[in-house]
């Protein structure tokens, strides 16, 4: 069974400087997918940059935290339901579309009672929720292992290529990541780590990699094309 791998961009919308690097990762890069975050400061400059670049796939970002600035209940199905109703509605006003997948800021979907909401609404949609099992979600492409602790070598290049080499088996995989530039429209924990991984994302190695391995690169909207039964990827 032949090996496919997304590369998907998260935090999209959040700034001028995310979305530049997450294009740029795109053009220049690996990077097939991303995720737009409809709550973000800059999400009608990264409505229109998707606009022109059809070719990356993108889907919704649901975000009910921020920064840690706001409070919400994942744990309440219903807050989350009602919640995920409006970020998707204004995803479609704002796209003209639906998204090619679902998932989260900081994985708040991933509680217990919101994941079940998440499926639902992926199954009526026709699209992949991060951690459903038809795309499998590789972690540890990010250099915050601990919290507010950066380590690099965890977006190195030689990294990517350990992960692409060891993680990715047959079927749909995902390799999550934060690609972007550092601009005064945005202030995060994770932030000049970015820079790092984009500077990653765009060697030539990766793709040679994935020449080497045989996996084919693809996107959130190359999976909706490609056949169920085709293969289906167990969370690992």
């Amino acid at each position: 069974m032949k090996k496919f791998l997304i590369f998907n961009a998260d935090d999209f919308g959040a700034s001028t400087g995310v979305n530049r690097g997450i294009i740029h990762a795109h053009t220049h890069g690996v990077v097939t997918s991303t995720s737009l975050m409809v709550t973000g400061h800059a999400v009608q400059e990264a409505v229109a940059l998707s606009r022109q670049h059809p070719s990356l796939a993108v889907g919704l970002h649901w975000d009910v935290w921020g920064e840690d600035e706001r409070a919400f209940d994942a744990d309440d199905a219903e807050a989350v339901r009602d919640e995920l109703r409006v970020q998707l509605r204004r995803f479609q006003d704002l796209v003209g579309r639906d998204p090619t997948h679902l998932d989260s800021h900081k994985h708040a979907h991933r509680s217990p009672n919101a994941m079940p909401v998440f499926c639902e609404v992926g199954a009526e949609l026709g699209i992949p929720v991060r951690g459903d099992g038809q795309v499998a979600y590789l972690r540890g492409f990010y250099a915050q292992w601990e919290w507010k602790v950066t380590d690099l070598r965890h977006v190195s290049s030689d990294f990517l290529q350990h992960l692409v080499r060891t993680e990715v088996l047959a079927g749909f995989s995902e390799i999550g990541c934060h690609p972007g530039y550092v601009s005064p429209d945005y202030h995060a924990v994770y932030l000049s780590e970015r820079e790092a991984e984009l500077d990653t994302l765009t060697t030539n190695a990766i793709r040679a990699t994935l020449a080497e391995e045989n996996i084919e690169l693809i996107s959130f909207a190359d999976v909706l094309r490609h056949d169920g039964a085709a293969a289906r990827g167990a969370e690992r």
